[in-house]
């Protein structure tokens, strides 16, 4: 028996595998959790359920944000109007981004406030994992909406690369998975630290962005910036977002695996706190990297996995069929009254880090 509530968001409808319920009880067992929810787009992760929003009056767990603070969402309108992209030119042009950028580092780390101590080659790239970059159009508009269908869409999705994973490795070292106690010294420091790992993040996905649309020849206005990685003040305590989109800072992107749609929303208010205010932050994963690797290897060449169901493109491999259905997800969202639809975005090409 535990004091913490677990409520999951979900319908008969989608599938949830048990593991992650069972990483969600066990967090449950710690000190100072009250609240627990689950979204659409639980899966079982290293330890902790990925799409789940924790809450505590009184601790902070570094470890149920993770080892990459401040991942999230960007999305950019393309100056380039959709009716004058050209994907094979594109396709062409995109090559060579998972190398280091090369610009001012310190200057534009002091513009974002941080400091020059945390300079890094990560800087300005995409990394690995699902982490990308992605073009898309508008495929249906939902209702009244600014967003304009001739317009040519940029997504990226990154976080802190290794900044975050060093603060959450000296963290761990010094107290495991204890939980830290708000307002007492190691927390402030964990607090310090993460923040500046999400102001870090929110940069890194803006240098991308400028680096991938340079390449392009044109320019963009970014449209929102959410982190689901993190934990903020909420409501008198701390919530922890891991995999989780916030609800409380406007628009939101949920997207599907890479040969999937993306969804834009406006996440609603009135029902908001049922959810800790948080939504799906994409399709979640219904097979680990591991277990995708083993199904698909012989089943699709590198190739194959370059040319998705929907004629978009993947510069560097991805499996769709790793990740569940992104329209279930968002018709759970829908049911449980957390969102209104905006648009939903199509995929035109998709830029992903290779590993060796």
């Amino acid at each position: 028996m535990t004091g913490a509530t677990i409520h999951i968001v979900a319908s008969p409808e989608s599938w949830i595998e048990q593991a992650a319920v069972d990483q969600l009880h066990q967090t449950a067992r710690l000190e100072g959790i009250d609240r627990i929810v689950g979204l659409p787009d639980l899966h079982a992760g290293r330890g902790i359920a990925v799409g789940a929003a924790f809450w505590s009056p009184s601790h902070v767990y570094p470890h149920l944000v993770g080892s990459d603070i401040g991942c999230g969402m960007g999305l950019w309108r393309v100056a380039i109007p959709l009716r004058k992209f050209r994907l094979d030119a594109a396709e062409r042009k995109l090559r060579g981004l998972e190398e280091p950028w090369l610009g001012d580092h310190a200057a534009r780390l002091a513009e974002a406030g941080l400091s020059p101590d945390l300079v890094g080659e990560a800087l300005g790239t995409i990394g690995g994992g699902n982490h990308f970059a992605e073009l898309l159009r508008v495929e249906t508009l939902h209702g009244d909406t600014e967003v304009d269908p001739a317009a040519l869409y940029l997504m990226v999705h990154s976080g802190s690369r290794g900044l975050g994973h060093a603060i959450l490795e000296r963290h761990l070292a010094r107290h495991n998975v204890l939980g830290l106690i708000a307002g007492e010294e190691a927390c402030s420091r964990y607090l310090a630290a993460h923040d500046d790992a999400m102001a870090w993040a929110v940069l890194n996905r803006e240098l991308i962005a400028e680096r991938f649309l340079d390449r392009l020849g044109t320019t963009g206005e970014r449209m929102l910036d959410i982190c689901h990685n993190s934990v903020t003040p909420h409501r008198g305590g701390w919530l922890h977002r891991k995999g989780a989109a916030p609800a409380d800072n406007g628009l939101v992107v949920v997207p599907g695996s890479r040969g999937e749609m993306t969804y834009l929303v406006r996440p609603r208010l009135e029902r908001a706190d049922e959810a800790l205010h948080s939504l799906a932050h994409g399709a979640g994963r219904k097979w680990s990297r591991s277990e995708a690797k083993d199904k698909l290897v012989r089943r699709f060449s590198i190739a194959d996995l370059e040319r998705t169901k929907l004629g978009s493109r993947v510069i560097c491999e991805e499996a769709p069929q790793a990740y569940k259905d992104i329209h279930q997800v968002v018709r759970d969202l829908e049911q449980a009254g957390l969102i209104d639809l905006i648009a939903t975005l199509r995929p035109l090409l998709t830029y992903k880090t290779r590993r060796a």
